[in-house]
């Protein structure tokens, strides 16, 4: 009976993860570009960003989730009443983030009380992982402003026509997705690329795949933007919100779920987790997620189509290397990144350094109080055990 309630309350505790990220982090930023464009109201972009997200989760959720569930901890398997607690713990900080109108990066929480909880149960550290984890949080707001920056400075210089450089981003977008993994693509227990599946169903080559849909990316943008530009940068921004926001649901609902797979390794499909961790991811944000939208769009920079752009487009690629390699990282940190960068490139960005400063405070101050507060709980459950 004691385990079946530990067990609950892992699910529980799981099920508030995922709400809390789809009310955060997964939910919010990745539209809150396009409503800062004016180009989405809040509570529409709040409804459409709940169904990308789930359908991220379902169909690019398994690399994230296994890495979280198996690879942050080496030597012991996470207990119930570790999972149980790494999720409370984790969650708890993110809700603090939430009602306070800053964002806790969702991924240096859930990372570091799966540590914490691990290492407190007489787990090894596993190094290489960190380093792997490591790097990509350090380098995604460098890389990810630096390329919003180019972004919205070449756009702003106008070294070639506005309605030009947005179709070459289009096409780039159109070749990025040829080559990201799809989970229906591959066969069991693996994925594969748009690129990767034509290239072994048809004589077409891979780099061919990737060229032609790089090519109907650029074209589809073309005429959007060559028969209106405002509305035709507007409609783009929110097809890269809309992509982005599924890009979150694969990275995000690891984070919920990526616990609970040692729990129920052998009994229950791991399509059926992602589901049920996809499904709370949109309940989050259709319940939670203007409040953050409105934070993300309006206190970090004033941004239009062109800046919204900017912002969106390298976060999606970020968000793509991090699910291929299985990285736990935070959509709060990409997306504010893009915006600064973009906004940047603009003498009236509007940015607030204040708000940034506080922000970074609270990236670094969520893991290390995550893994202190985790090692600490499940140390205090075993003596007390």
């Amino acid at each position: 009976m004691f385990s079946f309630l530990l067990f609950l309350a892992a699910l529980l505790a799981s099920l508030f993860m995922a709400w809390t990220i789809g009310a955060g982090s997964a939910g919010s930023t990745p539209f809150a570009p396009a409503v800062g464009a004016r180009a989405m109201s809040v509570l529409r972009a709040s409804f459409v960003v709940g169904i990308c997200i789930f359908l991220g989760a379902v169909f690019q959720g398994a690399n994230v989730s296994e890495a979280v569930g198996r690879e942050l901890i080496g030597g012991v398997s996470l207990s119930t009443t570790a999972a149980a607690l790494a999720l409370l713990i984790a969650a708890s900080l993110v809700t603090v983030g939430i009602f306070t109108g800053y964002p806790i990066a969702t991924a240096f929480t859930v990372t570091g009380a799966v540590i914490g909880v691990g290492l407190a149960a007489g787990g090894v550290p596993n190094w290489p992982k960190y380093l792997e984890i490591g790097v990509m949080w350090t380098f995604t707001p460098i890389v990810g402003g630096a390329i919003a920056y180019g972004i919205a400075r070449a756009l702003r210089e106008e070294l070639m026509s506005e309605a030009r450089i947005i179709a070459i981003l289009g096409g780039v977008v159109g070749a990025i997705l040829a080559n990201i993994e799809f989970a229906v693509l591959g066969g069991t227990g693996e994925g594969a690329t748009i690129a990767t599946a034509v290239a072994r169903a048809s004589p077409v080559p891979s780099v061919l795949v990737t060229v032609l849909l790089g090519g109907l990316g650029w074209a589809v943008v073309a005429r959007w933007v060559g028969s209106d530009l405002v509305g035709g940068e507007q409609r783009f921004t929110l097809v890269m919100g809309a992509i982005v926001a599924f890009s979150a649901g694969g990275s995000q609902v690891g984070l919920a779920v990526g616990p609970l797979i040692p729990l129920l390794d052998g009994m229950v499909p791991l399509l059926a987790i992602l589901v049920g961790g996809g499904a709370g991811l949109l309940i989050g944000a259709w319940t939670g997620a203007p409040r953050m939208i409105k934070a993300v769009s309006q206190d970090y920079a004033q941004l239009g189509p062109r800046r919204a752009l900017a912002a969106l487009i390298p976060s999606f690629g970020i968000a793509q290397i991090a699910i291929l390699f299985g990285v736990p990282v935070s959509f709060n940190q990409i997306i504010v990144s893009g915006v600064t960068g973009a906004g940047a490139a603009y003498a009236s960005g509007g940015i607030s350094r204040a708000k940034i400063g506080y922000t970074l405070l609270a990236w670094a101050g969520s893991f290390v109080a995550a893994v202190g507060i985790a090692f600490g709980a499940f140390s205090g459950v075993q003596f007390l055990v």
